[in-house]
């Protein structure tokens, strides 16, 4: 086999990858958008809706807020919006780990 062989090879199965790679990266971008989580805050106060990409969809009172003041509502709020900026995270890495498991680089195959 000539060096214009083996290359022209490398260079196929690297093309391959590459829309492998293409594909996986829709999926991931596709997920990301869609993938819902939900947290609270400590107190139960507050819960947020949170997509994957970090897109708050929802905030909801859980408890009356009769007897509370501005701050501890605000303190209430604040916190559920930490932890769901927190939980976008964690699911954009799991999504990611679970979406690029299978992939090897060009290096390792």
């Amino acid at each position: 086999m000539g060096r214009g062989e083996l290359d022209e090879a490398w260079i196929e199965e690297a093309i391959r990858r590459y829309r492998r790679i293409e594909s996986l990266q829709a999926e991931f971008d596709q997920a990301v958008s869609t993938v819902e989580v939900t947290v609270s805050s400590p107190d139960g106060l507050v819960e947020v809706v949170v997509t994957a990409d970090g897109t708050i969809t929802d905030v909801r009172f859980c408890r009356p807020l009769q007897g509370r003041g501005p701050r501890e509502i605000a303190a209430s709020v604040q916190a559920a919006v930490t932890a769901a900026a927190d939980a976008a995270r964690w699911a954009r890495e799991k999504l990611h780990t679970e979406t690029f498991e299978t992939y090897r680089p060009l290096a390792e195959a």
